[in-house]
C-alpha cells in the first residue's frame, strides 16, 4: 500500500479497528496475535500524516481500545455508583476520550520529533514510551498495555527478563518491522524471527521452589456490594466468612479472605477475627483485606491473625474508588463521587513482606497488581506474591478477567506463585509460570483450596524493574530524533 495514498479518513478508521482488535488480544479473548496486527495497523501510512492528523489517529485507536476494553467503568458508575444512565453514560464516554488522548500525545510526539528513516524502530520505542506515560502520569492507568497480551503467546519467556515494557517493545517492534517485510525487505523480517526465536534459549525458569508445598484456603463471599457498609452487610459479611472458615474440609497452612471483606475498620473486627482463629488449627495462619485507621489516616489493608505476622497497607489508591481528586469541588454534583467508606490514605516507604504459615508473602492490594514495578518491589523479599480484590465493581464485564491475566503477568514477570482471592471472582492461584493452577467460578461463594510453593532467587526483571527496557525504547528513537533533525537543518 502507498502511504501518501492513504487518506487520512481511512486512516482514523483503520485506526479505530485498531484499537477494538488490541481489546481482542487480550483478556478472555487472548487473540494474541492481533497485538502486533494493531500495531502494524497504527504504523501503516503514519509518514505521510502531520503531526496534527497523527494525534487524531491516535485519539481515534485510543477510543476503539478503551471504548471496547474498558467498557466496565459504566457498570462500576452506574450500577453501583448510585448515578443515571445518562450521566453514567455521559461519564464514561469523558472516561474513554480523557484516556484516548494518551495515544494521541504519543503519535504527535512521534510525528513532530523524528523523521522516516528507522521509523520502524523510533515509531516501537514511542510507542512504549507511551505507555510508560500512561502507567505514571495522573496517577495512571496501566490498563490493556500491548505486553500482557502476550503472557501466553511465545513472547512470554521474555517477560521474567525485562517485564511487561519489554514485552510491549517487541510486540510492537513485530508489528513495525512486519509492515517493512512485507514491503520485501530482508533485515525486518530477520530481526523478527530473532526475537521470536531467542525465548527457545532463555532458562525456562528463572526461580527454585522450596521441597514443601503449603496448603492455601482463598475464601470468596460474593456478596452485595450495594449493601456491604450497611449494619446487616457487616453481620452477612462475618457470618459467610466466619461460616465458610469453619466449614472448611482440611485444615489449610493459609486461610485467605479479600479485600475489605468484613466492611468494618480492624479494632472493630480484631475481637472477631479471634474468634475464627481459635476454632483453627494452631499452625493455621489467617489474612483479610480490612480497613485500619490511625492518626495518620485510613488504609486499605492486608492483616493477619494466628501464624501471622505484620501487615500491609496499599500504597497506590483508585481515584474516585478510594480518594476523590478536587474534592470539595466534585462531592455531592453525582452520586458517584461521595464515596461509601472513608477517603483513604496511601502508605509511605518501604513494607516489610507479611510473615504467614511459615511463607514470606508480597502483597499489592486490588488496582496495585497492574503496576509492575510496584509489583517487583514486593516480590524482592518476598517468597510468593497475594493480591486481594474486591472486583464487584466490574459486574459480568471484561474488567475481573483482564484484571486476573495482569496478575499473571506478574506471576511470570517475578517467578512468584500468586494467590489471588477476590470477593466474587476471579480468584485464582497462579504458579510461578504465569499458569493457573486452581481457579473458582466467577459469582458463587466457594472456598478455593490449592497449593502454592516458595520460591527462591529472583529473575532480572525483579532484580532491575522496567528500566532496562525504558532504556532500550528510548534508545530506539534517539536516531530518529537525531536524523529528523539533521533533516530540519539542511532543510
Amino acid at each position: 500500500m502507498n502511504e501518501r495514498r492513504l487518506s487520512p479518513a481511512i486512516g482514523y478508521l483503520i485506526a479505530l479497528i485498531a484499537g477494538g482488535l488490541t481489546t481482542l488480544s487480550a483478556a478472555p479473548f487472548a487473540l494474541w496475535w492481533l497485538a502486533p496486527v494493531a500495531i502494524g495497523l497504527m504504523y501503516l501510512g503514519i509518514q505521510a500524516f502531520s503531526p496534527g492528523q497523527a494525534a487524531l489517529k491516535g485519539w481515534c485507536y485510543g477510543l476503539g481500545l478503551f471504548g471496547s476494553g474498558a467498557s466496565w467503568v459504566y457498570i462500576s458508575i452506574h450500577d453501583y455508583g448510585y448515578t443515571s444512565m445518562p450521566v453514567a453514560a455521559m461519564l464514561t464516554a469523558l472516561f474513554v476520550a480523557a484516556l484516548a488522548l494518551f495515544p494521541a500525545a504519543t503519535l504527535w510526539l512521534y510525528r513532530r520529533l523524528t523523521g522516516p528513516r528507522l521509523a520502524a524502530l523510533s515509531f516501537a520505542g514511542a510507542w512504549v514510551l507511551g505507555e510508560v506515560l500512561r502507567t505514571y502520569l495522573f496517577t495512571g492507568f496501566p490498563w490493556l498495555l500491548i505486553g500482557t497480551s502476550q503472557v501466553n503467546s511465545p513472547l512470554a519467556p521474555w517477560a521474567p527478563v525485562g517485564g511487561v515494557y519489554l514485552l510491549s517493545l517487541i510486540t510492537a517492534l513485530t508489528g513495525t518491522l512486519g509492515v517493512e517485510a512485507l514491503r520485501r525487505r530482508l533485515a525486518p523480517a530477520v530481526i523478527i524471527a530473532v526475537l521470536w526465536l531467542v525465548p527457545l534459549a532463555l532458562p525456562g525458569q528463572w526461580t527454585r521452589p522450596a521441597e514443601d508445598a503449603t496448603r492455601v484456603a482463598l475464601l470468596q463471599g460474593n456478596l452485595p456490594q450495594l449493601t456491604k457498609w450497611s449494619a446487616e452487610g457487616q453481620r452477612d459479611a462475618w457470618n459467610t466468612y466466619s461460616t465458610m472458615t469453619s466449614g472448611l474440609a482440611d485444615d489449610p497452612d493459609l486461610i485467605v479472605w479479600p479485600e475489605a471483606a468484613l466492611p468494618m475498620f480492624e479494632d472493630q473486627a480484631m475481637p472477631l477475627l479471634e474468634r475464627v482463629q481459635a476454632g483453627l488449627a494452631p499452625d493455621t495462619a489467617l489474612l483479610t483485606g480490612i480497613l485500619q485507621r490511625d492518626v495518620g489516616g485510613y488504609f486499605n489493608s492486608v492483616v493477619g491473625v494466628g501464624n501471622a505476622s505484620g501487615h500491609y497497607r496499599k500504597a497506590h489508591l483508585v481515584p474516585f474508588g478510594e480518594y476523590l481528586p478536587l474534592e470539595s469541588l466534585l462531592r455531592g454534583v453525582v452520586a458517584f463521587f461521595d464515596l461509601p467508606a472513608p477517603t483513604m490514605t496511601p502508605a509511605q516507604g518501604a513494607q516489610a513482606p507479611i510473615q504467614a504459615a511459615g511463607l514470606s508473602i508480597g502483597s499489592a492490594i486490588c488496582y496495585e497488581i497492574v503496576y509492575a514495578d510496584l509489583v517487583a518491589s514486593r516480590a524482592r523479599g518476598a517468597e510468593v506474591l497475594l493480591t486481594v480484590s474486591n472486583d464487584t465493581w466490574f459486574g459480568d464485564s471484561l474488567g475481573p478477567l483482564q484484571h486476573l491475566q495482569m496478575a499473571r503477568l506478574r506471576a511470570l514477570e517475578n517467578g512468584r506463585y500468586v494467590m489471588r482471592a477476590t470477593s466474587n471472582g476471579v480468584t485464582a492461584i497462579i504458579d510461578d509460570q504465569g499458569r493457573i493452577t486452581a481457579q473458582a467460578p466467577q459469582f458463587t461463594a466457594t472456598a478455593l483450596t490449592g497449593e502454592v510453593r516458595a520460591m527462591q532467587g529472583i529473575t532480572p526483571f525483579t532484580r532491575t524493574g522496567s528500566w532496562p527496557a525504558w532504556l532500550a525504547a528510548t534508545l530506539l528513537v534517539l536516531p530518529g530524533l537525531a536524523l529528523s533533525g539533521r533533516r530540519r537543518l539542511a532543510t
